[in-house]
């Protein structure tokens, strides 16, 4: 690099003139002077064995050929749910996210604020809406990281140290969850019922306590059930002190009953079905949503936008709501970090909201149990396939392959030479199930989609129970 008599054509300031220049400024003949600090034996003193470069139309090409190598919901049809869905994406949603007044900044902090805070204002009351709550926060980077300020949230407002979640959360999601809570509060879990994977309400109040900050559970659940005691869970928390916490895929609030209404005192979740593309498992994005107390409030660490009046008369502005209360005004002191938030996301669900209104909701919900079910009692129909719960689902269902003789892992290889993707496998995560998938129905699947799928199962367990014989 000292050596080089051109400017690298992607590294900036690599004129040899600018160059020299810096080091000047700062005191340096040679760039070596910049990494004294590193022992040399760290240093790398050989040339690097690279291949041979590429020019740029190569590189495409070579980038192009391995892209190609990818399968994914538009090339095959696609059963995966399980925290990231493929839903339908009005084309507005795309078209109003590329604008560049909500593009291109960092953070969701304007460059340019030609409408970003009110933007972010409308998001923020359609959720609310949806929710049936007052406040709700410009969204964190997933589900996972709202449930867990939830949880920290509860922990601070009632000076307590333990979370209970039911055993039905998601794995990953509950590791998460632990990691970002075990420096101030323990992550306890309540045992799920066998027969309907609902939690386990004589278990759930045998662990509540003086000590108990807050009961999690999610309504529908990572398994897709339906939990209708969500009144007696509430109940059972409130009595014994503790703050209840509703996690909700935002997209069923069309058909299921808002949380609230069932003792919610803390709404979170994932935007994710609100007009966001899978984007090789993401974008995500998570809210949170409570009441207008200042109770709640002041214990939220994210960004939230309000209206309130200016100087002018009849004239209205958008922006921080109890700034003070961040990271961004206390810095180390902060509750917890604000960070990045996906606040382009927060715009997306709002435009999707916006389009679709109550009505739209209502149908899009409604559209997703039928099909679902529909699919679910056509797999059920096998032989040697079942299902592994009883009750209503909502999206997902978990579908037991044991009977079979078959792997899920074989199942899903075989369905990929079909050109489908089958159901995520619970082997590694529920183990004492043995073979059961988790599938995912949305309203993007047609009548056809799901004929189809049976009929690929139905061959596939077939063939296996005529070599067993």
């Amino acid at each position: 690099m000292a050596e080089r008599t051109y400017a690298h054509p992607y590294i900036p300031n690599t004129v040899p003139e600018v160059r020299d220049a810096m080091l000047k400024e700062i005191g340096l003949t040679s760039l070596d002077q910049l990494h004294e600090a590193i022992p040399d034996s760290l240093k790398l003193k050989r040339e690097m064995n690279l291949p041979p470069a590429m020019n740029e139309y190569e590189l495409r090409r070579h980038i192009e050929g391995l892209l190609a190598k990818n399968k994914d919901g538009a090339d095959y049809l696609n059963f995966i749910g399980a925290g990231c869905w493929q839903h339908f994406i009005p084309a507005v949603c795309d078209e109003i996210n590329q604008r560049s007044e909500f593009v291109t900044a960092y953070a969701g902090e304007p460059y340019e604020d030609h409408g970003r805070f009110q933007a972010l204002f409308e998001y923020q009351s359609l959720v609310a809406e949806l929710v049936d709550m007052d406040v709700v926060n410009v969204p964190t980077f997933d589900w996972a990281q709202a449930a867990s300020t939830s949880i920290r949230m509860a922990g601070r407002m009632t000076g307590r140290k333990t979370a209970l979640l039911p055993r039905s959360v998601d794995p990953d999601k509950a590791a998460i969850i632990r990691n970002y809570c075990v420096p101030v509060m323990d992550i306890a879990y309540v045992e799920i019922d066998p027969a309907t994977g609902k939690m386990d309400l004589d278990d759930l109040q045998s662990k509540l306590g003086p000590g108990v900050a807050a009961v999690y559970f999610e309504n529908p659940g990572y398994l897709g059930i339906i939990e209708d005691r969500g009144a007696e869970i509430s109940k059972l928390a409130h009595d014994a002190g503790a703050v209840s916490i509703v996690g909700v895929d935002p997209i069923s609030l069309g058909v299921l009953e808002a949380p609230p209404r069932y003792g919610a005192d803390i709404v979170c979740g994932d935007l994710q079905p609100l007009g966001m593309h899978m984007n090789y498992g993401g974008g995500q994005a998570g809210f949170i949503a409570t009441r207008d107390e200042e109770k709640f409030v002041m214990e939220y660490p994210s960004r939230l936008f309000g209206i309130v009046p200016t100087e002018v008369e009849g004239e209205y502005g958008f922006g921080d709501v109890a700034y003070e209360r961040t990271s961004f005004a206390l810095r180390e002191k902060g509750k917890e970090s604000v960070g990045t938030q996906t606040a382009l996301w927060g715009i997306t669900a709002g435009v999707y909201l916006a389009l679709l209104g109550p009505h739209g909701m209502k149908e899009v919900g409604s559209t997703i149990i039928q099909k679902s079910h529909y699919a679910a009692k056509k797999l059920a129909e096998i032989p040697g396939v079942a299902l592994r719960f009883e009750g209503a689902f909502f999206k997902e269902f978990v579908v037991d392959f044991n009977a079979t003789g078959l792997t899920v892992a074989e199942i899903n290889r075989r369905l990929m030479e079909e050109g489908i993707f089958g159901g995520k496998d619970l082997s590694a995560g529920y183990p004492a199930w043995g073979q059961c998938a988790l599938y995912c129905v949305t309203e993007i699947h047609t009548q056809s989609d799901l004929d189809r799928l049976a009929a690929a199962i139905r061959a596939i367990v077939g063939t296996s129970s005529t070599t067993r014989t």
